[in-house]
């Protein structure tokens, strides 16, 4: 198993840099892929570009909207504006979009190893590409998912079929009354993605909360456990990023590897075995892949 001596910065030879990263590939049996919002942005995913202009014309227009972030917090006068662009919203970011060939070209390089991922994003993009949906733990939600607005019961329901009948159904940026969602039982709905206090972790949340603990577990006794870090920033540091130097400080056989564009430091201190990157991603995992 290669181990790095000394803590590596994006300031050391690119090449070299690549040429270890490979080199500890090769040699780790656990994989834990920690990914943030970073990670759809380097794979080509825009909020804010043109695509996003060219179908929320509309909405941009009417409302002055200038990202689809800054559209979830817009304070539409009624339901029916809310839930118009809340369709447009969930089709544009999550049904939409194929697997971006970024993710499946990780998806590539764990190929055969025991891998497990934790994300924030919720664009289901690790689904879209073939990971295995037993080994993904989406910690923040997901935009394919209601829940009570209330936050109970405890359940999540598929948005799928309403987004489909209601996307032909929105007039000036309107829906029918009658197409605002409702829970079974006819209670008020919102997205399950973690906002406030009221984000319902439902049986399957929790069941992939267990699975990712059992994972490290698992993969802590092990003496090549690689840990790759992708485009994860401060807004929610406690999720990925800090744990994953956590477990790099006290675990020696355990290598991170932090692709960032921003914020290649190490918040903690030195890591033992520390490799980051800054260049564009894209690149790097088209030069790992092309062998």
């Amino acid at each position: 198993m290669f181990f790095l001596t000394k803590t590596m910065t994006s300031t050391s030879n690119y090449s070299d840099r690549i040429n270890q990263l490979r080199s500890l590939i090769a040699g780790a049996s656990h994989v834990l892929i920690g990914a943030g919002a970073g990670l759809s942005a380097a794979a080509g995913i825009d909020y804010s570009g043109d695509d996003f202009k060219r179908e929320f014309s509309d909405w941009i227009e009417r409302y002055g909207i200038t990202d689809l972030y800054s559209s979830s917090f817009y304070p539409f006068e009624t339901d029916e504006e809310r839930w118009a662009c809340w369709a447009k919203h969930i089709w544009f970011a999550r049904y939409r979009p194929e697997a971006m060939p970024l993710y499946r070209s990780i998806l590539s390089l764990v190929a055969g190893k025991d891998y497990f991922v934790i994300t924030t994003n919720v664009d289901g993009q690790f689904e879209k590409a073939g990971f295995d949906t037993a080994r993904i733990f989406a910690t923040q939600g997901d935009y394919a998912l209601f829940q009570p607005a209330s936050g109970q019961p405890e359940e999540t329901y598929s948005n799928r079929e309403w987004v489909e009948h209601t996307l032909p159904l929105i007039k000036d940026c309107r829906i029918p009354t009658e197409w605002i969602p409702k829970t079974p039982d006819g209670e008020a709905v919102s997205m399950n993605l973690r906002c406030d206090n009221t984000f319902v972790e439902d049986a399957s949340w929790h069941q992939q909360a267990n699975r990712y603990a059992d994972y490290v577990e698992q993969a802590s006794r092990q003496s090549n456990l690689l840990l790759l870090e992708f485009g994860v920033g401060f807004n929610t540091p406690a999720i990925i990023r800090l744990p994953f130097e956590q477990i790099a400080m006290q675990l020696e056989g355990a290598t991170l590897v932090r692709f960032n564009r921003d914020y290649t430091q190490s918040y903690l201190g030195n890591i033992r075995n520390y490799l980051s990157f800054n260049e564009d991603l894209t690149t790097i995992i088209r030069q790992l892949t092309s062998l």
